[in-house]
């Protein structure tokens, strides 16, 4: 009797850890569709703004700032107004090794920022599977332990049981689809971004230069 109720408690366990995972899935989905949607619509505002303004310093003065694009620029915009060139570590070097760095480094947030819960996604993937395997083979190997302690072997008797136990299997599945999914098309869609981002990052180290590295500058 104890046997069996840990049967039935570890396989009940099981689907909830199932369930948990695509709970889990889907809040990451909707998160990843909310922060790409506005990070698209940011982008394209501001890089619209930004090439449409008559000099690097008008740009410059722009009041919209958000988005992964706004970002990079302010943070080259940063750099650009500081004259303390040299005066420390953290502005060692010529002005375009220091404009460089500090893109690369905005960059690289924004890419750190994008990529938030892919691996979460891609674990949820890789192992749902494995763990409703775990509680079909779990509930497989208790029910034939019932089926043979009731002396009875016939189609009825084994159907049902195993039948349950084969659930947790398919939910594993059922699971596991969305995560890679959902991983592979946000993986392609943060590539998609970064590379415009670096794109635009290097249009703007290009700008900076003609400009002498002092748009702005009052």
């Amino acid at each position: 009797m104890l046997s069996a109720l840990t049967s039935d408690s570890i396989v009940t366990w099981t689907l909830y850890v199932l369930v948990a995972f695509s709970i889990t899935t889907w809040t990451v989905v909707f998160i990843k569709v909310f922060q790409h949607t506005r990070a698209e619509i940011s982008n394209r505002r501001y890089t619209r703004a930004f090439w449409a303004a008559p000099s690097l310093a008008a740009a410059m003065d722009q009041q919209n700032v958000a988005g992964p694009a706004a970002r990079i620029a302010r943070a080259g915009f940063e750099v650009l107004r500081d004259q303390s060139e040299g005066t420390d570590l953290a502005h060692s070097g010529e002005r375009r090794e220091l404009l460089e760095r500090c893109l690369r480094q905005q960059l690289q947030k924004e890419r750190r920022a994008l990529d938030g819960g892919l691996a979460l996604l891609a674990s949820i993937g890789s192992t749902s599977p494995f763990v409703g395997l775990f509680g079909t083979v779990w509930g497989i190997m208790h029910a034939l332990k019932d089926i043979t302690k009731a002396g009875s072997a016939t189609l009825d008797v084994v159907a049902g049981p195993i039948g349950d136990a084969l659930i947790a299997t398919a939910i594993g599945i059922a699971v596991a689809v969305p995560a890679v999914l959902a991983y592979n098309f946000f993986l392609r869609r943060m590539k998609s971004v970064v590379a415009d981002l670096d794109d635009f990052a290097t249009d703007f180290l290009n700008l900076a230069a003609k400009s002498a590295w002092r748009p702005g500058v009052r």
